[in-house]
């Protein structure tokens, strides 16, 4: 049988393509299994099933019978032309109904089925290759000739005539599948890269999904603990609002009753003024002189006795008991110091707050560890005048640096700084949490910082951040940079106010400075482990530097 008419025995006639699960009906005819299950149930609402192909009835849904001859007639017909059916390129010479190619010549620059393949010429120039619709680029453009060849300097495929005679002689040349074959090598190479980096990147994408996980949980595990707590401390602020209003309640209901039975007793002593008033009154205006004369002396009505009983009855009354009210509100305070949240703030800090670039203000609880909160106690930082070089004025109260144009021929200390503007604050630090501000000149320049007491006196690497004691933010002009070792790191940008603030936290090792404009901006943090105590240190070029606050975080 041709292929053609094999071709058309397989074809379903309701898809009018090749068999897929065929089963056959009571009358004999095939369908796709898919296609027949179709059409019966659109014939379901009617009662009365056809077959599609000769019309033929039935009162109930026919069985569907798979037809097992004609379901390995089609795979065998379709293992034998995979390519053919995929391509879909068709003989050249079938002109009456398509018939699939099994190959093209390449010099007739035509397709062949299988029937046709059998009388075509088997000459060396009639080259067969697999059904393609590119004849045309299959043949050397000048030559007319097959492609045969690959130069690989010219990274161009050519026929025999390129590579003797024409452009490409003497050029180094393979043939095509040799060529083909190498650059597959170098495809297979790139691909595996590819395959690798793109693992690579589905490893990275699984890790960081995995810890937006973690850091969603982690939200979700620390916004359910701070609502547990606020709730608890709305619930405590409510408890103490009800007991100081019921105490001022009892205290207000005391006193009034109180100052009601005082008023009545008054009441009462009015009534006995008023009638002894009248009386005398009566006495007054009588013209018998006996009788007045003979009335009883009613002395002083107005004695002082009964005037100071009466003053202590009023001072007895009282007033409310603010002592014992404030002493109820104190519970107030008890609730803030005392909150415990159970919160490891340090690390809750990675999802909720960049503690690198936020700034604090006096009333921010900065973070700790996850003892509870901490609350902040003023501290005093004063600069010492015994290690203040003779360049450098320090005021009256010690907190202000300024340059002296002369020197201050102070004594010569082992403490002393020589030659240079620099001073050191009398406290030190070597534990907790601390932070300090300046004010600095907009002009000159200045070196605001901290250093260990090991600090060299004398020397060129006196200065501060010229030495591996001492860490400082520098100014000088309109640049500003940060110094530790004598290596410089220099800002970006310009401080545009003239406020500094200094954060340390000396047991996790952060020294860091911030510009106090608005919003805070965080300037740099250097980390280390600290080794000595740490002093504030000043170092003053042209102006002043004035230390404006200090204050340090103590745990609960």
């Amino acid at each position: 049988m041709a292929s053609a008419d094999l071709r058309q025995e397989l074809d379903c006639s309701i898809c009018l393509n090749i068999y897929t699960d065929p089963v056959n009906l009571i009358c004999g005819h095939n369908f796709c299994r898919v296609c027949i299950d179709r059409v019966l149930d659109t014939q379901e609402r009617s009662g009365v099933y056809t077959c599609p192909e000769c019309r033929a009835e039935c009162q109930e849904r026919p069985a569907l019978q798979r037809n097992i001859t004609l379901c390995n007639i089609v795979g065998s017909f379709l293992s034998t032309r995979p390519d053919q059916e995929e391509t879909g390129i068709f003989c050249t010479y079938c002109v009456d109904s398509p018939v699939p190619a099994a190959k093209s010549c390449l010099m007739c620059e035509a397709s062949l089925c299988d029937k046709h393949l059998r009388v075509h010429s088997k000459s060396a120039e009639h080259v067969l290759s697999d059904p393609t619709t590119s004849l045309g680029n299959r043949k050397c453009s000048v030559h007319k000739k097959i492609l045969e060849y690959y130069c690989t300097e010219d990274a161009a495929c050519i026929c025999v005539s390129c590579s003797l005679a024409g452009e490409h002689r003497g050029h180094l040349v393979e043939m095509l599948d040799i060529a083909s074959e190498k650059k597959k090598e170098k495809l297979r190479n790139v691909l595996q890269k590819l395959t690798t980096k793109r693992e690579e990147t589905e490893e990275r994408v699984q890790s960081l999904q995995k810890r937006r996980r973690e850091d969603q949980e982690k939200a979700a595990g620390v916004t359910e603990t701070v609502t547990a707590l606020f709730r608890d401390i709305r619930r405590q602020l409510e408890e103490i609002e009800k007991r100081v209003l019921s105490e001022i309640s009892r205290q207000e209901e005391n006193v009034s009753r109180s100052v009601s039975d005082l008023i009545q007793q008054l009441e009462i002593k009015k009534d006995e003024l008023s009638r002894k008033m009248r009386h005398i009154e009566e006495l007054c205006n009588m013209s018998d002189t006996m009788t007045v004369l003979q009335e009883p002396d009613t002395g002083d009505l107005c004695d002082t006795e009964d005037r100071e009983r009466h003053d202590d009855q009023v001072h007895g009354v009282g007033d409310l008991d603010v002592g014992l009210i404030s002493g109820k509100l104190h519970r107030l305070s008890d609730i803030i110091t005392g909150i415990n949240t159970g919160i490891d703030v340090q690390k809750t800090t990675d999802i909720l707050l960049d503690v690198n670039t936020a700034g604090y203000t006096e009333s921010d609880i900065v973070t700790g560890r996850n003892t509870g909160i901490y609350v902040q106690q003023p501290t005093d930082i004063l600069l010492d005048i015994n290690t203040a070089g003779n360049a450098v004025h320090i005021s009256r109260d010690s907190k202000t640096a300024s340059w002296s144009r002369r020197s201050l021929n102070r004594p010569d200390t082992p403490q002393r700084f020589q030659y240079y503007p620099q001073v050191l604050s009398i406290s030190s630090f070597s534990s907790d949490l601390y932070y300090w501000e300046v004010d600095v000149s907009k002009s000159g320049w200045w070196r605001v910082g901290m250093c260990y007491p090991s600090i060299p006196r004398a020397g060129y690497q006196l200065v501060l951040g010229d030495n591996n004691t001492s860490w400082c933010l520098f100014k000088n002009n309109n640049q500003y940079s940060v110094r530790h070792d004598g290596k410089e790191i220099r800002l970006p940008y310009n401080i545009p106010y003239d406020k500094v603030r200094l954060y340390l936290d000396y047991e996790a090792g952060q020294l860091s400075f911030y510009s106090l404009c608005d919003p805070i901006r965080h300037l740099h943090t250097f980390t280390a482990t600290f080794t000595e105590p740490l002093h504030a240190a000043l170092w003053v070029g042209v102006g002043c530097i004035k230390i404006s606050g200090g204050v340090r975080k103590w745990k609960k």
